[in-house]
Order: C-alpha cells, then structure tokens, then sequence
C-alpha cells in the first residue's frame, strides 16, 4: 500500500522527529478531520508499505533521519517557488532549498524526485517576465536532480479568500502565455512540465496532463509494478492517486497565505501546543470515546513482474 505525508501538513519540515518515532515504533494513529472520534490506525512496515510519499518545502530536518526509511519505498514532491515573505513568510531560503533538493535527489534517486513550482500567481510583483525569469534560474539550478516540474495555478479556495484578499484568479491567455514559457524552459532542462488539475490546455505545447501522482510515477519509483484496489483523486479534475494521508490539519508553519489546509495562524499556532513527538497522533493523544480502526494492509506489489 502507500503511504502519503503531504495532503494536510509539512511532516518532513516541522514533525520528523514525530515522524521518526512512528517508523521506529511502527505504527501512526491518524484522527478523521471530519469526525475527530474516528481514529484510523496504520502499521508503518515496510512488508505492508510499499511507498511513502511525500511533499515538503524543507526535506532537511528528515536528512538525518533517511536511515530508517532505507527499506521503504519513496517519492519526493519538493515546493520550490519565487516568492518571497510577503506570500511565504516562513519559508526557508531558496538558494538553500535548490541545494537541499539537489541532495535530496543524490539521496533516493532521479526516479524519486520531482519539483513542485507552483502554486503560480500573479501580482504588480510576481509578473509573468518575473515568473519566466525565475522558473529560468531554478531550472538551470536543478537539471540532472529531476525530470519533471509540477505546476498550477492558485486556486481561490475560501480558506485563500480570507488569509490572502488581493489574490486573484490568473486569466486563461495568462495560464497560455506563461505555461507556453515554462514547458520551453523546462524541456531545455531535461523535464517534462505536469500541471495539476489544470484541464489539457496546455498539452497542445509539449505538457503532460495525464495527472503529477500517478500509480506509474510510484512504480518507477520502486521499479515494481503495483496492483492497487481503485481510488478516485482528491478532487474531481485529479488523476492523482492519493490516499492514507497521516498528517493534520492547520498544522503547517510555513503559513503561506495561499495555503488550502490552514484555516488562519491563530489556530495553527494554538494547535502547536498540542504536538508531543512521543505521541501517536500529530497532535493529541488518545481520547476517551475514541473508535479505533486498525486499517487493513497488505502490499500491492506485483511479486511476479520487476520493472526495468
């Protein structure tokens, strides 16, 4: 089965001293945001987890921790955009995060790791030449370490509407205009440009819009073909195969004002107090009343065809 890491919070970036604790004792107790009392409980065991995903903008903190996912199988998502503190006010330096994902790259392996540039807005500051000129610079930076770049554009989720008024929607000419550049560049640089739940506009000019998670992006990444029970995507326009997300809500301290998993900083803030890295749970501890489900695993990887 796979594991995602990602959906909900940056458990690379702020909890991989909990995280480390839940591969050494084995198991993550994960609670039902939409009904707290539901408690699903997932073995991390690499005979019954085939792949563990995940999506960060700060792999660091996990670097000394990669040990104990030697036996596991992996896949890397790494955020890397633009903008500065004005948008991400708690995201590391950029010259240190292309550094970070080129050593993340020579740690699990080309098949393992795509970049993430996205999501794309823009603004007075954040132009169209400003985006070209950046996604330029960072390409350069990263050729040979990926072969693929996530994009999208933002989404005004009310969530977004409320922790970041002035965004506004990119116009389709723009998404044209400016993904037209982007598949150019990075196709100069060796990868192939995924947008997320974009529609196939963009496929006409070179993109894959096939879907940025897919079952076969897991399998390259293991080199194992995978037999897995069918599962829609997150969201009706999503081909991704995304499921068993053990992270939280409203637990991100990056606080980037285009986020769709934080509510407002007051509450991530205030849920900070709740986090123990001893603890099964991201944040809290059992409860009384708590219904246990101990999810059903097994691996899907196909015992009788090795991918080349």
């Amino acid at each position: 089965m796979i594991i995602n890491t990602g959906q909900r919070t940056d458990i690379p970036a702020f909890y991989s001293d909990w995280f480390a604790n839940r591969l050494r004792e084995g198991f993550v107790c994960v609670r039902n945001p939409y009904n707290p009392s539901q408690v699903s409980r997932y073995r991390l065991d690499p005979s019954v987890v085939d792949v563990i995903g995940f999506c960060t903008k700060n792999p660091a903190p996990m670097f000394r921790y990669m040990d104990l996912l030697r036996d596991y199988g992996q896949f890397w998502y790494m955020t890397i955009t633009p903008y500065g503190r004005d948008i991400e006010p708690n995201v590391r330096n950029k010259h240190a995060l292309l550094e970070d994902f080129r050593t993340l790259s020579k740690l699990v392996g080309l098949n393992s790791i795509g970049w993430r540039y996205d999501p794309i807005l823009l603004s007075d500051i954040y132009t169209i030449d400003y985006h070209i000129r950046a996604f330029s610079k960072m390409a350069q930076e990263l050729e040979g370490y990926t072969d693929r770049v996530v994009i999208s554009f933002i989404d005004l989720y009310p969530k977004v509407r409320r922790n970041f008024p002035e965004a506004r929607e990119v116009s389709p000419e723009d998404r044209i205009i400016l993904g037209k550049e982007i598949i150019r560049i990075a196709s100069e640089h060796g990868m192939t440009v995924r947008p997320c739940a974009e529609g196939d506009a963009l496929a006409a000019y070179g993109a894959d819009c096939s879907g940025c998670m897919k079952i076969s992006d897991y399998e390259k990444a293991i080199g194992k073909r995978l037999v897995v029970p069918p599962r829609k995507g997150a969201r009706s326009e999503c081909a991704c195969y995304l499921s068993c997300d053990i992270g939280a809500y409203n637990t991100c301290r990056h606080l980037c004002r285009y986020c769709y998993a934080n509510a407002e900083e007051e509450k991530v803030m205030g849920n900070s107090r709740f986090h123990d890295p001893s603890s099964p749970f991201l944040l809290g501890a059992y409860m009384n009343g708590d219904i246990i489900h101990d999810v059903p695993q097994e691996s899907w990887i196909d015992r009788q065809m090795t991918l080349e």
